[in-house]
């Protein structure tokens, strides 16, 4: 059983994770051996998800019941019965089959309640991936680990920035990273975020999938990311949010139609300019987006241009 960060705040928590039939692949120590990698990655897709069994969380003094569904998800959604504080916080799920129990655990994440929260993509936003390219992005994938993927020079910086933006560092900014990456990549993305020394923070990631389909990996319909960002803004309505992504794909498009839909929660839009024959779209987009709504944007190329800006409008200091 596997468990990934959940999160919420008193009246509204969530915790997701998966049932498999063996062991996922959890590895700390890499090699710099191209085909270490790459066996470490076919690893990571050879997964038989559990359909239909229960599963029981225990939070606190409540219990709760619940099913696997057809690709071995599980999902909690609940209140608590008690005020959860600020912080991570234990959790507990389990199957009872028998005399046999399986537990998973895992933390839940309460934000503290701050003024902004950051919803960043994460390839070609953080992480170099060559999304807009099949053949580049598979290759980057198959030939590196957590620890020697590229990430873009000064993308640490702008986020520890965002992080204490108006608040303190005993209450930082809250992070939802939110991508079309597979829930198969977790433990590889959150290795890579440690790593790399970037905000904690909770992921919302795509189906699993299993080997026969992981030439496939990070293709998905991108309704999937606009109905992941819709859910977070719905959890947490006294906050602003800052939205990073960049223009390999669709971001600009579902952000904007964040941005309408939510007028008056979203403070900032920062597009990381990834794709030179798109910059000038984009750039129109962002500019009549800010011209209509009010909403601060940024179409940057480096991290320093993005830093630059978040100053500029008062963001950091």
């Amino acid at each position: 059983m596997k468990l990934y960060h959940g999160y919420g705040h008193t009246h509204d928590l969530l915790l997701y994770g998966h049932v498999f039939n063996r062991k996922t692949v959890s590895r700390k120590r890499y090699s710099t051996n191209v085909f270490s990698n790459i066996l470490y990655l076919l690893r990571l897709f050879f997964v038989k998800p559990v359909a239909h069994i229960p599963v029981e969380l225990r939070w606190q003094h409540q219990v709760l019941q619940n099913k696997t569904e057809l690709d071995g998800f599980i999902k909690f959604e609940w209140a608590s019965a008690q005020s959860v504080p600020a912080g991570w916080h234990p959790v507990e799920v389990q199957h009872r089959d028998g005399t046999e129990t399986i537990t998973g655990t895992g933390e839940l994440f309460v934000p503290h309640r701050t003024q902004y929260g950051f919803i960043s993509d994460i390839d070609d936003t953080i992480m170099i991936s060559h999304s807009a390219t099949w053949f580049k992005r598979l290759r980057i994938l198959f030939t590196t680990n957590p620890h020697t993927r590229e990430i873009f020079g000064g993308v640490q910086k702008h986020y520890q920035l965002l992080a204490l933006s108006n608040t303190t560092a005993e209450a930082p900014n809250p992070f939802f990273y939110v991508s079309s990456s597979e829930w198969n990549l977790y433990d590889y993305l959150e290795d890579f975020f440690t790593y790399n020394n970037l905000p904690r923070g909770a992921f919302l990631l795509n189906h699993v999938k299993q080997w026969k389909e992981l030439l496939k990996t990070g293709k998905t319909k991108h309704e999937g990311k606009l109905i992941r960002v819709t859910r977070i803004l719905q959890a947490f309505p006294h906050q602003q949010f800052i939205l990073i992504g960049d223009n390999t794909q669709r971001d600009p498009v579902i952000y904007r139609a964040i941005a309408e839909k939510y007028n008056g929660r979203i403070h900032a839009i920062y597009i990381r300019n990834v794709v030179a024959g798109k910059a000038a779209a984009t750039r129109e987009l962002l500019n009549q987006l800010q011209q209509q709504t009010g909403i601060y944007t940024c179409l940057f190329s480096s991290s320093d241009e993005a830093i630059n800006h978040s100053r500029a409008i008062g963001l950091i200091g």
